[in-house]
């Protein structure tokens, strides 16, 4: 499928679906020395080449804001203890608006789990957390991730054309999809 990146707005954090993890899982922020399991789980999902690298992102990007992230960064973890899906209720500016909103970021479950319907779950823990902070929220994607584009769609977020490309990518998302996504 052709990669075209993407980004969603959800402009309500009022009306959050609402989906419980399966048991023998549990959901909990990020304390102190959770880097390693971040960076294992966003190696695993593609969105790195190693872990090293994964680290080294995590250090640039959330070191300074450790103490954000014990209330911002969420994992899922197994009944052992094993650190298996991550995401991020963060913050940013969309587009360079200036205007401060909620962002998830950082989506990812580890693939021997995906498919135990773990992701909804992770996802309304993170748009609960969201909505404390933010009226409204955005998301950053590509067309490859499409399953999660579905998802998101489903949580109410809604294309944010930033480019004549997205046009393309959201018409390329409606045939995969096999929904009307643009009005």
């Amino acid at each position: 499928m052709k990669y075209i990146p993407l980004a969603m707005v959800k402009n309500n954090l009022s009306d959050i679906p609402q989906f419980m993890l399966p048991e023998g899982y549990r959901i909990r922020f990020y304390e102190r020395g959770d880097e390693s399991h971040w960076a294992k789980i966003e190696t695993s999902v593609e969105e790195f080449k190693n872990e090293a690298a994964a680290l080294e992102h995590f250090k640039k990007e959330f070191s300074p804001f450790t103490e954000e992230m014990t209330k911002r960064c969420l994992f899922i973890e197994t009944e052992t203890g094993e650190k298996i899906a991550t995401t991020t209720a963060w913050y940013g500016e969309l587009n360079g608006n200036e205007e401060i909103t909620g962002r998830i970021h950082w989506v990812g479950v580890t693939p021997a789990y995906q498919g135990r319907k773990l992701a909804k779950p992770l996802m309304t823990a993170a748009m609960n957390t969201l909505a404390e902070y933010h009226l409204k929220a955005y998301l950053t994607t590509q067309t490859t991730s499409f399953q999660a584009i579905n998802m998101y769609l489903n949580f109410g977020f809604e294309p944010y054309l930033t480019e004549p490309a997205c046009e393309e990518g959201w018409r390329l998302m409606e045939q995969t999809l096999k929904r009307k996504i643009l009005t």
